[in-house]
């Protein structure tokens, strides 16, 4: 794939600041840096560059741009600290009522980041067993200010609090691609929920629980696919999944994820990513588990950065037209797209994501 130079300034600085290291300065003399910002505002992978900006050495770049881009990871160091004290009154509000939660994604992924508050931080993702589900729901909905309708089938609702922070209650973490991939993942929700299979970020004075490595490897990873397939993934995601792999590299069971992997069918997409991840984002291959240095996954992974790169963060660099139908039109070349890297799953995922499609319009208009 031929990138310009402002993208391959792009991902010299985005290495740097992902990994703390020097970025080469011959990449990153004749750039646009204000171009270089707007590709990691696309991406939410603004911190990170920032970050790798400190890390440049020899290359001069204009006062004014570092003030700007240095000036939006202020910016999100705020957010975040304004994210940590919501997520503690959340939590504190929710222990208090007997509800139980897991935190999923966001801010406690982040915590696998040299700079935690230097990541795009987002919504905030509660995992819940099925009565804690219901309980957060009677806690919850009567302090929000907006609710979004119910997908009752696997058990999803988001919420808009106080101050616009969303809050989204997750009874399942289900992929929507395929029967057999959303099998694994609930087993792997039940070790958390039943078998006590957490960790735990301490917030401030509050203790948050988050999955164990081994299962909140599983989540990320099939939340990249359900985005890439069906909405558009962005690099922060990646990035994301990249961290936590990094952070626990020395006790993720490896025979465990491969044996979880080939029972979701998912072992080309998770090569595929892995090639991405090393190629691309400078991920070590001693923390990169079942990588493969196989050609064929590389020339994949090149694709999927292509796509990466043109639909920026949860796809919003496409203005989808036409409603349901645009909707619907745009996903199905999404998924004929993709079958150029997957080509059996983009047709199993794409005829079970139109049929679960219908059923979840039939079963939530009840």
């Amino acid at each position: 794939m031929n990138l310009t130079s402002n993208q391959q300034a792009f991902f010299e600085l985005l290495r740097a600041g992902l990994w703390e290291q020097e970025a080469r300065p011959s990449m990153l003399e004749t750039i646009d840096i204000k171009d270089v910002c707007r590709i990691a505002e696309e991406q939410s992978v603004v911190g990170l560059v920032a970050a790798g900006l400190e890390h440049m050495k020899e290359v001069r770049v204009p006062k004014e741009d570092v003030l700007q881009i240095v000036g939006q990871a202020l910016q999100l160091e705020e957010r975040n600290k304004a994210m940590n004290a919501f997520l503690a009154e959340l939590i504190e509000l929710l222990r208090k009522k007997d509800v139980y939660v897991i935190l999923v994604k966001g801010q406690g992924i982040a915590q696998c980041y040299e700079r935690p508050q230097w990541r795009a931080c987002g919504d905030v993702d509660l995992l819940l067993s099925g009565s804690n589900y219901e309980k957060a729901k009677k806690v919850l909905v009567p302090q929000a200010v907006d609710v979004e309708n119910e997908y009752k089938t696997f058990k999803h609702l988001g919420l808009t609090m106080q101050g616009g922070v969303v809050v989204e209650l997750h009874g399942t973490l289900h992929s929507r691609l395929s029967k057999r991939v959303d099998k694994v993942i609930d087993d792997a929700q039940n070790n958390v929920f039943y078998g006590g299979c957490v960790r735990s970020w301490k917030n401030g004075k509050t203790t948050v629980f988050l999955p164990k490595p081994d299962d909140d490897v599983l989540f990320v990873f099939t939340h990249i696919l359900h985005h890439y397939y069906i909405e558009g993934v962005g690099l922060r995601q990646i990035c994301d999944w990249c961290r936590l792999l990094w952070t626990y590299r020395f006790e993720i069971d490896v025979k465990l994820l491969e044996k979880r992997l080939r029972k979701a069918g998912l072992m080309s997409e998770w090569r595929a990513f892995a090639a991405l991840a090393v190629d691309w984002l400078g991920m070590p291959v001693v923390a990169m588990p079942l990588y493969s240095s196989d050609k064929k996954w590389s020339r994949k992974a090149n694709r999927i950065i292509a796509f990466v790169l043109e639909c920026g963060n949860f796809g919003h660099n496409r203005q989808v037209t036409g409603g349901k139908i645009g909707s619907v039109w745009s996903k199905t070349r999404d998924f004929a797209r993709h079958a150029l890297v997957f080509p059996i799953d983009s047709i199993k995922f794409f005829w079970h994501f139109l049929w679960n499609g219908i059923g979840l319009a039939l079963t939530n208009n009840k």
